[in-house]
């Protein structure tokens, strides 16, 4: 690989906001007749779902946080507030982030390859992890943030008119803006556009099964298997991640999950064993895993990148325990992100960075042994 090509590779694969040119993309401008600027000082509110007044204040069930919020006070994800005993959203049709990104960035690697999807943020988040890449964003409120006036019809009329086959939830946590997401995730399922959420997975049941029907693949982070080290990293706790894979995987969601090997944090290979088993276990043996490489960010810039052998090392751990599709994330150069046939082991999908070279899947199947392959490989 000569040096333009690396460099290139090490930008396609930069998470977060990062947007490529249109000119690489080779897409149009995102359409802006129907969305405009607003205004971060008085972001709009919208009555919250989910959640009941107590004597103590109102409290919030959209995720295991529940926080209980007297009038005026802010939520752990700092976009819900209490006010007059009820509980409002600031962050509906106020998106902070909007660009077009391949869907292989999210990282979708089964699902519709090589299309393009319209993806949106708001500010905040229900975690609080210590190696956010997207801290500026999440770690804040939609009142301190630049934002677009987005409603839903402009976000699936924008989607549309720029040949996009999805709306993608993603950058900071959609979970914190779910009303704003289900209500956008319901229309674009009427105008035939699928819908994909990025998420930590960080939500209670009810209002998961809820939004279920209308999300069609997820690509959930399960950052460790160690509930001690889930609290110290991110402030919550492994069970509901656990609990959220399982209901995506029975309500039909397509779904991948994404472990971020975080060097002296997450990279005991004996939770990353029990993790792969459980995995194993529980039969998500055909759902991709991705072990996505850390690169120093936030509050952990004093941590050293994640070792190439510690990622292979925990790749060859979720094959031994029968994970079919196992993928190495963030490094360029090592064609970790190709897709393999499980029974004859043949090269089906070539990607480098986010681009696709070459696909053999035909079908939904191996083109040369005719093994079916998990995913959603088109309409």
């Amino acid at each position: 690989m000569d040096k333009r090509t690396f460099i290139n590779d090490c930008l396609l694969l930069a998470g977060g906001c990062f947007c490529l040119p249109d000119s690489v993309l080779g897409l149009t401008q995102i359409p802006k007749k129907m969305i405009t600027t607003n205004s971060p000082e008085k972001p709009a509110l919208r009555e919250a779902r989910y959640y009941q007044p107590t004597p103590r204040g109102v409290k919030c069930l959209i995720c295991p946080n529940e926080c209980t919020l007297k009038d005026g006070e802010l939520s752990d994800c700092r976009n819900r507030i209490a006010k007059g005993g009820k509980l409002y959203t600031m962050a509906y049709g106020n998106p902070c982030a909007i660009h077009i990104d391949p869907v292989e960035k999210k990282p979708l690697l089964h699902f519709l390859p090589s299309s393009v999807c319209f993806s949106l943020a708001t500010a905040g988040c229900n975690f609080g992890c210590l190696n956010c890449q997207n801290w500026e964003i999440s770690q804040t409120s939609p009142s301190k943030t630049r934002n677009y006036d987005a409603m839903p019809e402009a976000v699936v009329a924008s989607a549309i008119e720029s040949s996009c086959q999805s709306v993608a939830y993603t950058y900071s946590e959609p979970i914190t803006f779910y009303e704003y997401m289900l209500d956008t995730s319901k229309l674009a399922h009427e105008k035939g556009l699928k819908n994909i959420m990025v998420s930590n997975g960080y939500i209670n049941q009810e209002p998961l099964l809820e939004l279920c029907p209308f999300i069609d693949a997820a690509n959930i982070d399960l950052k460790t298997f160690d509930n001690d080290v889930y609290l110290k990293l991110t402030g919550g706790k492994l069970e509901p991640i656990l609990e959220t894979l399982k209901t995506l995987r029975d309500q039909g969601v397509w779904l991948e999950i994404t472990n971020l090997i975080i060097p002296n944090w997450t990279d005991d290979m004996k939770t990353i064993k029990k993790m792969c088993q459980w995995l194993s276990d529980e039969g998500f043996n055909n759902y991709p895993l991705h072990f996505s490489r850390f690169h120093p960010q936030y509050k952990l810039t004093r941590l050293p990148s994640t070792p190439l052998q510690i990622l292979t090392q925990a790749r060859d751990i979720a094959k031994e325990a029968g994970l079919n599709y196992v993928y190495i994330g963030n490094v360029p150069g090592i064609n970790g992100e190709d897709t393999y046939c499980p029974n004859c082991n043949k090269l089906l999908v070539q990607r480098r960075g986010f681009t696709v070279l070459q696909n053999h899947i035909e079908d939904g199947k191996c083109a040369f042994c005719k093994t079916p392959i998990a995913g959603v490989w088109g309409d």
